[in-house]
């Protein structure tokens, strides 16, 4: 390895050398050069010229077939209630882009096609315009301004969470390689947890003289009542790690010695979602992939691949090791009711330590 990385350096120092030599060249004047290869002809002007305006064509046809052919790949609708408001400032600011991108690179080619060297012709050369330049300014100016200052009343009314909608307190805890979720119980209040505590079946390392973990209760899959607005706080174990809700349209990031926080309401249950349109469409697509792969399986003599069914998931999306692509947790979105029958069947700290 350390032998390429030798001949590489020595190529790509070569390639520099060179590349200073033609710089060089080029900057000495028209009589200096001659007739040298250097310097562009009518010919190469022409060549070019074409080779930008179909380059722009080429782009839109690509384009085009992206569209037609991963238009689908889209998450579907948001199951939080913040989500939608996600999603629009998403939908405005990659609608800007694509506007002022599609018509800023036709007229990047279209200008460098039409007005291509030519010796017939002559460049008319204005030192400035205080005009254009207010223009091409003021114009960005106020669409960035307008996008930030939408960005941020969005980001606050998510981030800012208000004492009187009583949001229940779920901790959310990363480990290499997998997450934990901890319940506050009854009294809605975390017990005090620290790394240091961890030891046996006390993964999370919560402090079992607290009064308050008591009633806490730690699972590993996680689920949330319908409606009812969720805060959680996040710990990390190790490294840095962030939890991804693409669904509700969530993410923080997980930091080792400290807690972060966010928050959401959920608004359409797993079976609900399931059921929308858009994501039975996709399930379907997922699972005739799914078929043709388990054919070629079964030629290898190896085991097929189970139908796929939709569920919300809790991923991490930093490259946090070896096995962060395996590093999920299912989400159950339901009633109140099945939520509350559910929790009431998961034991709490205090049982689990006197068995």
């Amino acid at each position: 390895m350390t032998a390429f990385l030798v001949v590489l350096v020595i190529i790509l120092f070569g390639i520099t050398v060179l590349q200073l030599g033609k710089i060089f060249n080029m900057s000495k004047s028209t009589e200096q050069l001659g007739n040298s290869s250097e310097v562009a002809s009518e010919k190469d002007n022409n060549i070019n010229g074409w080779l930008m305006l179909g380059f722009v064509f080429f782009t839109y046809i690509l384009l085009i077939i992206c569209f037609y052919k991963w238009w689908d790949v889209l998450l579907p609708k948001a199951a939080s209630e913040h989500g939608a408001g996600i999603d629009s400032l998403m939908w405005i600011s990659m609608s800007l882009i694509f506007v002022v991108g599609f018509f800023t690179l036709w007229l990047l080619s279209y200008f460098s096609f039409k007005y291509r060297g030519n010796t017939a012709k002559r460049a008319l050369f204005f030192a400035d315009n205080d005009k254009l330049e207010f223009i091409w300014t003021i114009i960005p100016v106020i669409v960035l301004a307008g996008l930030i200052i939408y960005g941020l009343f969005t980001w606050t009314d998510i981030m800012n969470v208000d004492s009187e909608d009583d949001p229940m307190v779920v901790e959310l805890y990363a480990y290499q390689f997998d997450w934990r979720a901890r319940y506050s119980g009854a009294d809605n209040t975390l017990g005090e947890a620290n790394v240091r505590l961890i030891e046996g079946i006390n993964q999370l390392g919560v402090d079992t003289s607290d009064p308050n973990a008591q009633d806490d209760i730690v699972v590993n899959e996680l689920h949330l009542p319908l409606g009812r607005k969720i805060l959680f706080k996040m710990r990390s174990q190790d490294v840095l790690h962030s939890a991804y809700m693409p669904h509700f349209r969530a993410q923080m990031n997980v930091v080792p010695g400290m807690i972060t926080q966010f928050s959401f309401t959920p608004s359409i249950t797993t079976e609900d979602m399931r059921l929308d349109e858009e994501v039975v469409a996709k399930v379907r697509k997922i699972n005739s992939l799914r078929r043709d792969k388990s054919k070629d399986l079964a030629i290898k003599g190896e085991e097929a691949l189970e139908p796929y069914e939709f569920d919300y998931l809790l991923l991490c999306n930093k490259i946090c090791g070896t096995n962060h692509y395996n590093m999920q947790m299912k989400i159950v979105v339901q009633s109140q009711e099945d939520y509350d029958a559910w929790l009431a069947e998961q034991p709490n700290i205090a049982t689990t330590l006197k068995k």
